[in-house]
């Protein structure tokens, strides 16, 4: 078993009741060994990859973990398989709940079914938005940033498109 150490996870959904699959995958984490120390709030999204789909529900969290990278990300499957999600489903469509590793403190991993930091954390206002918003002074360990600057960093129409719906009270 490893050390506590922080974890940020990204959390999307456009499927469904977006905001109860959001509040069950925070539980998902809880109850798989993650200790959530905050929670974004909740912002309303546009689909990015594929856009011929609704519109997303996202959020974002810290917490403290002795999970191995593998064993966050197969707690990442087992919630979002939960909820329904279709794993043979092309890439970046509806989904009912979307869990994605963004950071872990102090460790890379770059494997071919998992890279952390998230290889697409940089490009999209989407999570950098309300990770920012719990986990702003992080730095990135490949870009020397910190999570606030690379959100800023971002066009402002694109993260003008990132609309604030509730505060963190929505977890719960």
């Amino acid at each position: 078993m490893l050390p506590l150490r922080r974890v940020a996870l990204a959390l999307g959904s456009n499927l469904g009741d977006r905001e109860a699959h959001l509040r069950e995958a925070v539980e998902g984490l809880r109850a798989g060994g993650v200790a959530i120390e905050a929670v974004s709030s909740l912002y309303e999204t546009p689909p990015w990859g594929v856009v011929e789909q609704p519109a997303f529900l996202n959020a974002a969290l810290v917490g403290t973990t002795s999970l191995t990278a593998r064993e966050l990300l197969l707690l990442a499957k087992q919630i979002e398989a939960a909820a329904g999600r279709d794993f043979e489903a092309e890439r970046w469509t509806a989904r009912p709940v979307d869990v994605d590793l963004a950071l872990i403190e102090g460790e890379t991993v770059a494997e071919p079914d998992l890279r952390v930091p998230h290889v697409l954390l940089a490009e999209r206002s989407f999570v950098l938005v309300p990770l920012a918003e719990v986990a702003g002074d992080w730095v990135h360990p490949h870009f020397n940033l910190t999570i606030a600057a690379m959100r800023d960093a971002r066009p402002s129409e694109e993260r003008a498109e990132v609309v604030r719906m509730r505060g963190p009270e929505w977890a719960g």
